[in-house]
């Protein structure tokens, strides 16, 4: 049976923001899986990453101390789908102090709002620490674990302390009866990893992560033999961490920041869970969609749960995808759109969904969330069209990777590279491989296999490495040139094109710019000829770029621009572009070239552009239905 949850998910969110809105943080609502301005990565996979400009020193519309429920997608996290609690798709609750409370307040407030309002029984929350790193000259967090000391005291609740360091040494030497362990790296956060690979400017700082024990589960040895609080078994589930923000890591080593700042993420399936006593985060946080498939194939969650889980994540991460924008490819985030649907197929199959009902599976995911994601309901027949679109193509993959297979199935065994070279480039799922493989008495050379996808992805990351090289994240200067370029040519394309043309998505590098943008035909010769002129005549006229905070309907009725789709708060940052004579005090909007939402950051004057070179399009191509494409650069 499945479970129905005493606490949904709902109510813990709406818990949540409630708790810390009564604590001064401003509610701000979430923004698009699909980054803005951040060639980085092709995701947003944490709460923290659309408000990074605000970590590293930028004033927030909204105030020093912000809440939010962020929805989040980790493509790396596909192949764990199927366990107790691994999801590519999820909810991060978040709070943030940007130089106002630090630890003592954070510490406490999370804890009062586990135990109070969520009624996490208090003995089984476990707690880990920064152990220090003496070669850097970065101490142990002594503060952190102090305050929880005192915190698990209130609660009757003796803490022993004990240094674990590497999750390896964890499994030597296991719990030891502790409440409050030390670990290294894990226990820290920057953009960069570890201490040693944080570059010069580059900030970070220790964590404290909140984790739950379920003592009903068994300890796994597979993981090490004994368990701890990272270990993967399932006994301990993260409900979130809390990273403290105070270094700055310089040519000489670190120095404390002028102003602390306090990053809290922890995924709201997972505390759902723990509100719940469940182990298993899916029979409480996807409850709706299990039942739904229940109905679909006849079957039981408890027959498959597998099959289940996957089809679940993968169904509800492809549905929030689609609705900010993705759609399914054969190229960056539409090919994990494309990869998501496939592997839930397969699994659909697997338990007996006939063919033409599988793409329903949006209706319960729009649903759950019709009050806090509307656009997923609005959008909801749109998204069932899209997947059942992609079901049908993927049924042709299959039916034509049948027929390779059975070129290939001749012997015992079914080589690693044939195998891959039938995932790579029929879309013929490993596991459909080995099913058919085994029917025969055949296998797989799974390890040479691994060889091959291990060798695909080294090259595809170099690729992406050398692709996003200078990203607009590390804010270098040619990169906030065509930044800036990248808003006179959006209006140099309304202009020429027609006001139909809005932005459908951005990446900037500092090689390069890139725009999607809605319009329907190639652009001829003449219209790129007559963008460029306009970008190039803007660029010379030496105009000012000026940032102002305003109300969201304030920046609407200036006809600010903004990314199709796209949430923005109640207060927004606004770039205006000229005139000659404009400045911050008096920004001549009616008058201004270009009006746009955005978090910046940009050049104060467009004869900084001019240094870099001439505007030049480099390539206009489409993308999808209604869907255009322009790479350029300043040469």
């Amino acid at each position: 049976m499945l479970l129905f949850a005493n606490m949904t998910s709902n109510e813990i969110r709406s818990k949540y923001l409630k708790f810390f809105a009564d604590r001064g943080h401003a509610v701000i609502p979430s923004a698009s899986l699909v980054p803005e301005n951040d060639p980085t990565t092709l995701f947003t996979g944490s709460g923290m990453q659309p408000l990074l400009p605000y970590l590293l020193g930028q004033p927030h519309p909204k105030g020093t101390r912000l809440v939010d429920s962020q929805k989040a997608f980790r493509s790396g996290d596909i192949e764990e789908v199927g366990d107790n609690r691994h999801t590519t798709c999820f909810e991060m609750l978040g709070n943030w102090s940007f130089g106002d409370y630090f630890k003592k307040e954070q510490i406490i407030w999370f804890w009062e709002f586990l135990t109070k309002e969520i009624n996490l029984d208090p003995k089984r929350i476990f707690v880990t620490c920064y152990i220090g790193n003496p070669e850097a000259g970065i101490p142990k967090d002594t503060e952190s674990a102090d305050i929880w000391r005192e915190v698990f005291a209130k609660a009757g609740i003796e803490a022993k302390e004990v240094d674990i360091g590497t999750e390896e040494r964890g499994y030597e030497v296991g719990e030891q009866g502790g409440r409050i362990f030390f670990y290294g790296d894990k226990n820290w956060w920057s953009r960069a990893g570890a201490p040693h690979k944080m570059p010069a400017g580059e900030p970070g700082g220790p964590d404290t992560e909140m984790f739950y024990l379920f003592p009903e589960v068994q300890h796994d040895p597979k993981w090490g033999a004994n368990c701890h609080p990272n270990c993967d078994c399932g006994r301990y589930i993260e409900l979130g961490n809390s990273v403290f923000m105070e270094y700055l890591k310089t040519e000489t080593g670190y120095e404390n920041l002028p102003k602390k700042n306090v990053d809290y993420g922890g995924g709201l399936e997972r505390i759902a869970a723990a509100a719940n006593n469940s182990a298993d985060i899916f029979p409480v946080a996807h409850a709706p969609i299990l039942a739904f498939v229940e109905q679909l194939s006849g079957r039981r969650y408890a027959d498959d749960k597998f099959a289940f889980r996957v089809i679940a994540d993968h169904m509800k991460a492809a549905v929030f995808l689609i609705s900010d924008g993705v759609r399914p490819s054969n190229v960056e985030q539409g090919y994990f759109v494309r990869r998501l649907i496939r592997r839930s197929v397969r699994y659909a199959d697997k338990l007996g969904v006939k063919e033409n009902a599988f793409a329903s599976v949006v209706r319960p995911i729009a649903e759950m969330y019709k009050d806090q994601y509307p656009d997923i309901s609005e959008k909801s027949i749109e998204i069932e069209k899209v997947i059942a679109e992609e079901e049908s193509k993927f049924r042709e993959t299959l039916s034509r990777g049948l027929k390779e297979f059975e070129k290939l199935a001749k012997g015992d065994t079914i080589s690693g590279h044939d195998a891959y070279v039938l995932f790579t480039t029929h879309g013929f799922p490993l596991e459909l491989t080995q099913e058919l493989a085994k029917e025969r008495g055949a296998s797989v050379d799974l390890d040479a296999f691994k060889k091959e996808m291990d060798s695909h992805r080294d090259l595809s990351r170099a690729g992406a490495e050398q692709k996003f090289k200078g990203g607009l994240a590390d804010q270098s200067e040619a990169t906030v040139r065509l930044h800036t370029t990248h808003h006179i040519l959006l209006k140099a394309l309304q202009m020429i094109l027609g006001d139909h043309v809005k932005q459908r998505g951005s990446n900037i590098t500092g090689e390069r710019l890139r725009i999607d943008f809605s319009h329907t035909a190639k652009m001829t010769d003449d219209e790129k000829k007559k963008v460029e002129d306009i970008v190039n005549e803007k660029i010379k006229e030496h105009l000012p770029m000026i940032r102002s905070t305003m109300p969201k309907e304030e920046a609407e009725k200036l006809n600010a621009q903004h990314e199709f789709g796209a949430k923005y708060p109640d207060m927004v940052s606004v770039y205006s572009l000229g005139p000659l004579g404009a400045t911050k005090d008096r920004p001549l909007y009616d008058q201004s070239f270009s009006i746009e939402f955005c978090g910046g950051p940009h050049v104060a004057n467009t004869s900084e552009i001019e240094k870099g070179g001439i505007f030049k399009i480099q390539k206009e191509e489409a993308v999808a239905a209604g869907i255009r494409r322009i790479k350029a650069v300043l040469q």
